[in-house]
């Protein structure tokens, strides 16, 4: 955990700008400023800043409050960012955050395909940070709570439920499961066109009603999405780090959760991580090698030092998981992404 102060300078500073820029594109700065502090790099944080700066918008306009009246009416509709920010920057100063994150997760969780999934990414961050100053015994700070309510507030707004996928045979494990995923037919258009195509998943972990095996599950899906990225990144090597980071946050955010709900978060993460392979997974693999022997450390620094955010997203995803395979697979994003210049 950061204790330095510079996190919370950095989500401060982010807070007025928006969620997005050219009405479509996530602001990705919150997240990976998130992750630099995690792993021990919060003295970066500013100098990364600067160099993304370019790329962020001031923060949209308000249209009306989202009230629990007519707050059904609202979701999904992204001219309401402000809105929905707003409103959930209410609850949480009202209520205990952990009471708040509880009370709407089964809202917003079918709709977590939204924005590219890009709002429960922000979230998961959002909540790894203030389960982390839980931890160290300190009490949430303004700026943390108010990140929550930033990417609640998106996710609400860019809120978008799938309809369910017919049912193809599955595999026991994730991994098998993702290899058997069918790629669409068409593959043009952006994120939502793509992903109306998605009409059939190969069935896995859709019977687990026990909330660890739920986790046990949801941990596994992630380190097979995080490994077949070093094989697959090829494909798309942007969309193709959400295969991971996606059903991660997901992950992430379980432990601040009524475990009753977590049966139903591994199916929405299960059914993000796939359609995302089906969308933009290339028909065959290539050989991966890595350009050496590295430490996570080692590896985190050379993310940092590439600069894109979505290499430092999954940079954090590959410490997660830990393994060699999981840092090959980051190293691989490196070699496939230009870097923040």
């Amino acid at each position: 955990m950061d204790t330095t102060g510079i996190l919370d300078e950095a989500l401060h500073r982010l807070h007025g700008t928006g969620p997005e820029r050219l009405g479509r594109l996530t602001n990705h700065a919150p997240m990976a400023v998130e992750a630099l502090a995690a792993h021990g790099q919060a003295g970066a944080v500013h100098r990364w800043l600067d160099l993304y700066a370019r790329r962020l918008e001031e923060f949209p306009s308000r249209v009306e409050p989202v009230t629990d009246a007519n707050w059904r009416s609202a979701l999904g509709d992204p001219s309401r960012l402000a809105d929905w920010i707003g409103h959930f920057e209410r609850e949480l100063a009202e209520r205990p955050w952990r009471e708040v994150l509880a009370r709407w997760w089964p809202r917003l969780l079918p709709g977590l395909y939204g924005g590219s999934t890009h709002p429960v990414i922000r979230v998961g961050h959002a909540v790894r940070t203030l389960l982390a100053g839980e931890a160290a015994g300190t009490a949430a700070t303004g700026p943390r709570l108010a990140e929550l309510a930033h990417g609640l507030g998106y996710w609400a707004a860019r809120h978008r439920p799938v309809a369910a996928p017919a049912r193809l045979p599955g595999a026991a494990g994730a991994a098998a499961a993702l290899d058997a995923v069918p790629p669409i037919a068409v593959r043009d258009g952006g994120f939502p066109d793509r992903l109306d195509r998605v009409t059939a998943l190969p069935v896995w972990a859709d019977a687990v009603t026990e909330p660890g095996e739920a986790y046990g599950r949801l941990t596994e899906l992630v380190r097979a999405a995080t490994h077949r990225y070093a094989a697959y990144g090829h494909g798309e090597e942007t969309m193709l780090v959400h295969a991971a980071t996606a059903p991660n946050a997901v992950l992430r955010t379980l432990p601040a959760l009524p475990r009753a709900l977590w049966p139903a978060s591994l199916r929405a993460a299960w059914t993000a991580s796939a359609a995302v392979t089906a969308m933009y997974a290339p028909a065959a693999p290539v050989a991966c090698v890595p350009p050496g022997a590295f430490t996570p450390e080692e590896v985190f620094e050379r993310a940092l030092a590439h600069g894109d955010e979505h290499v430092i997203k999954l940079a954090d995803t590959a410490l997660d998981v830990g393994d060699a395979p999981a840092l090959a697979a980051a190293l691989r994003a490196m070699e496939l992404s230009d870097p923040l210049g």
